[in-house]
Formats: structure tokens, C-alpha cells, sequence
């Protein structure tokens, strides 16, 4: 316990020392210094205290040859805290106000980057996933041989992979609670909107039991009609997964639903 508290004190003058130390820079009047010290404690990776020093010598350094790399330090110390909304918008401003700088294609791609920082769980709203995307996907377009491509590549599909998994659980959940339509709905949307997910199959498989559910709920004047349905779905499964795993199992449900049309048995 000792030891601890010690620590604590110890840990707590050097913050202490090392805010007294930033604060008597900030008041100088000296702005070379400034400058000096913000490259320090860039260099040193203290970004929290660099961003400050570079804030402060902006209106110094703006229309000099030192403020375009300036600026982009700046950029990446909001970046580095993990400040990624703020260091979004200095990477996109950066673009904007540096459009013929070789680093510009470096800060198009960290501003996309950032905004993949920001993707939040799957069952959050990915309105970044979705920006991600498109910046990468502009980024590529623009830069096609640029060293990142493959990187941006690799994020996008990332970033599908995410929503194709919110997506799922969506329909999945429907399913849980029993809502049968909304269910087959569900799926066959995660199927049209990821037409090249290596799980299609397995999509139309869900989307055939829930249609299969639907039927089997249903009111007995409702019933051939929906189960009609499950053997189109089957069919239409047949002829585009004719190798599939999941064959087997829709054969089956081919099957029953012939044998309760025929019948008239569950």
C-alpha cells in the first residue's frame, strides 16, 4: 500500500512538473522557441502538449514554408491521442488547404482511416463503417498506384464484412422472436445486398426454414399458397448451389413441404 501512494506522488509531480514546464512556454512571447519546443515534444511523442504548442504558433508560421509540415503534425497529434472525429477533419482541411503537397494523398487515406477508427460495434449505427467505404473506395479511384491501395482494399472488404454481420443478426433476430416473414425478408436482403459473401447459401437456407415457418403458422387457407413458396425457394436454391453443403437439408424441407401439399399433413 505504501508503495503504491508512493508511486501516486511520484506520478503526480511529474505531471505537475511537466504541465508547470508546458505552461511557461505557452507564455513566452517567443515563437521560434514555441516552435522549437512543439517539435520536441512531438518528436517525443507528448502529442497532447505539441498540439497545444502548434495551435499557439499557427498565426506565426501560416504563409511560411514551415507551415505546411507543421500543419500536417498537427494533423497526425490529434490522430496519435486518438482523437479521431478531430483528426478526421485536420486531415481533410490539410487536403483542402494543401492540395499539391506530396503528403496530401497520405492525408486523404488517414482521413478514411479515421473514420474506420470510429466504426463502432456491429449493433451500433455504422454510419462511419458506411463513410469508411466510400472514402476508401474514392481513394482508390483516385490513387490507383498508390502503395495504400491494397490497404484500402483490404478495409472495405473489412468494413462490408461488418455490415454483413449486422445485417444478419437483424434477420436473425426476427427469427428468434418468430416474426417468420420479416425473417425471410431479412435474409434474402443480407443475400442481395452481398452477392459475393462466401455465405450465400447458408443465407438462402435461413430464408427457405423461415419461409417454411411462415407457412406452417399460418392460417390453413393461407397455407399452399406459402408452402408453394418454400418449394420455389428450394428450386431456385437447387439450380444456383448445386454443390452446396446445405443441399442435403433443403432437399429436405423440399420433401416435407411436398408431402404436407399431397397430404394435407404436417
Amino acid at each position: 500500500m505504501g508503495r503504491i501512494l508512493i508511486f501516486s506522488l511520484l506520478f503526480s509531480l511529474m505531471l505537475s512538473s511537466c504541465s508547470s514546464k508546458l505552461s511557461k512556454i505557452m507564455k513566452s512571447r517567443d515563437y521560434e522557441y514555441k516552435y522549437k519546443m512543439a517539435e520536441q515534444y512531438y518528436a517525443n511523442k507528448k502529442y497532447q502538449e505539441s498540439q497545444k504548442l502548434f495551435e499557439d504558433v499557427f498565426p506565426y508560421l501560416k504563409g511560411t514554408t514551415r507551415y505546411e509540415d507543421m500543419y500536417f503534425k498537427y494533423a497526425y497529434s490529434y490522430y496519435y491521442n486518438r482523437d479521431y472525429l478531430n483528426a478526421e477533419n485536420m486531415f481533410k482541411t490539410f487536403v483542402e488547404n494543401f492540395p499539391a503537397s506530396t503528403k496530401s494523398e497520405e492525408c486523404e487515406y488517414m482521413r478514411a482511416y479515421c473514420f474506420f477508427k470510429q466504426s463502432p460495434k456491429v449493433e451500433l449505427d455504422q454510419t462511419n463503417t458506411n463513410k469508411t467505404m466510400g472514402l476508401m473506395q474514392a481513394f482508390i479511384s483516385t490513387h490507383p498506384n498508390s502503395p495504400r491501395v491494397k490497404d484500402a482494399s483490404e478495409l472495405i472488404d473489412l468494413c462490408r464484412e461488418k455490415l454483413e454481420l449486422k445485417d444478419l443478426k437483424s434477420a436473425q433476430l426476427y427469427y428468434n422472436l418468430g416474426f417468420y416473414k420479416a425473417a425471410a425478408i431479412a435474409f434474402s436482403n443480407v443475400s442481395d445486398n452481398f452477392p459475393d459473401s462466401k455465405k450465400s447459401d447458408e443465407y438462402k437456407l435461413l430464408m427457405i426454414k423461415s419461409y417454411f415457418k411462415y407457412a406452417e403458422m399460418s392460417y390453413e387457407e393461407k397455407q399452399r399458397e406459402r408452402y408453394e413458396k418454400v418449394l420455389a425457394e428450394c428450386g431456385e436454391f437447387s439450380d444456383r448451389f448445386n454443390d452446396s453443403k446445405y443441399l442435403e437439408e433443403v432437399n429436405k424441407y423440399k420433401t416435407q413441404t411436398l408431402n404436407i401439399l399431397k397430404t394435407g399433413k404436417k
